[in-house]
């Protein structure tokens, strides 16, 4: 049986751009290896964030994944716990936590610069130390990527909030947590954390790692909650299949423990442009020696796009051509293995923020029958002949099953 990689790049799609001849940075960029998947096979798109579900990279890599939304979406908090290796108790619900720069009551940068890991780190185990209790706690994640949880039957998942990376340049005063339902523990949730913010704006005001500092992290910024999530194992949903995943991030990792997936960490993984792309290659290309199934997630063009930078993200896609999926690809060649690419969502340079647009996806292998198309991009996929997938189809077709 053939063995399948996915190469996710994580936020590559996006709209056409005039400066570039209303062509997208994707069709901008020399990507020979992506182009071959499209031109050895077939191409077409999916739906990776369907309507009534946040535009989170949680929701759009459980579709990609082919795990059905309605039964399993528990909230990002939960499944980065379960990275951290927070096991979340029946009365535990886990929010995921950016450290953000705000001036002015405008939200200015979702990430506060991409904090590095050591101010994060510090800045975080200071918040807990001040004021963590038995009814919250503080983790450090990566960079901005980090994690509070509230103990107790008093707090409730259901509560209204803002992505921050969606956020960006709006009001402070319209972006405030609300309860998501009639209950009095949504009110008291969205109360309680209201207060904390505001407490841990003074505190973080004065910390010594926002000092002189450019984009200091002077905010914390609590949403996507939600209680500890129940998966159905990878291997027993896809017929026995063994799965790794590599990638950065806690969220992916999560997703991929909660799946009981095998998670594959490797030094140097930033999730930022600096991140260790030899290391993921060749983890990867070791992985598929004893899985049949490996999932490559590399988060950086989705930060360049977030960032609104045009010329970052083109380098950030060129990068993910020539050291994932070149090295990849030539490291396996003539061997029996079927290779996708996607994103999971687009971030379009010009919102900055992610969209519901279905993504462009290419596929090759010796199973799938190959189309007319030449290259790889968002304007030529929906011409593929693959047509429209969403649900668990893709990876079916992925894993030929």
């Amino acid at each position: 049986m053939a063995k399948s990689i996915i190469f996710l790049a994580d936020g590559m799609a996006d709209e056409p751009i005039e400066e570039l001849g209303y062509r997208t940075p994707l069709e901008a960029v020399d990507t020979p290896f992506m182009d071959s998947i499209a031109e050895k096979g077939a191409s077409g798109t999916f739906l990776t964030l369907p309507l009534g579900f946040p535009t989170s990279s949680d929701v759009a890599n459980m579709s990609v994944l082919g795990y059905d939304l309605p039964t399993c979406y528990t909230g990002r908090g939960p499944l980065e716990a379960a990275s951290m290796g927070i096991d979340l108790g029946k009365e535990d619900v886990a929010f995921r936590c950016n450290l953000v720069e705000v001036s002015g009551g405008i939200l200015q940068d979702y990430s506060a610069g991409h904090i590095d890991n050591s101010r994060s780190r510090k800045i975080m185990n200071d918040l807990e130390r001040h004021f963590g209790s038995g009814k919250i706690s503080f983790h450090p994640g990566v960079s901005y990527r980090n994690l509070i949880v509230l103990h107790g039957n008093e707090f409730s998942e259901k509560v209204l909030f803002h992505k921050p990376d969606s956020s960006q340049g709006e009001n402070l005063a319209g972006l405030a947590l609300k309860p998501a339902d009639d209950s009095n523990e949504a009110a008291y949730t969205a109360t309680f954390l209201g207060d904390l913010v505001r407490k841990t704006a003074d505190f973080l005001a004065c910390h010594e790692m926002n000092r002189n500092i450019a984009h200091p992290a002077n905010l914390i910024w609590p949403w996507s909650p939600g209680r500890k999530p129940k998966l159905q194992p990878f291997s027993k949903k896809y017929s026995g299949l063994k799965g790794a995943v590599i990638s950065a991030v806690d969220v992916i990792f999560g997703l991929a423990i909660c799946a009981k997936m095998d998670i594959v960490r490797v030094p140097g993984a930033t999730g930022f442009i600096d991140t260790n792309y030899k290391g993921k290659a060749e983890a990867a290309v070791k992985a598929l020696e004893d899985h049949d199934f490996v999932y490559l997630h590399v988060e950086a063009i989705d930060e360049c796009s977030h960032m609104g930078d045009l010329e970052l993200k083109m380098q950030a896609i060129k990068d993910f051509d020539s050291k994932i999926a070149g090295p990849v690809m030539s490291a396996l060649k003539g061997k029996d293995v079927t290779f996708t690419i996607l994103p999971d969502h687009p971030v379009p340079i010009k919102l900055r923020k992610h969209t519901r647009t279905p993504v462009p996806f290419a596929i090759c292998g010796k199973h799938i029958t190959p189309d007319s198309l030449k290259t790889y991009s968002e304007t030529l996929a929906p011409k593929g002949g693959l047509g429209h997938l969403k649900g668990d189809s893709l990876m079916r077709l992925v894993l030929n099953i």
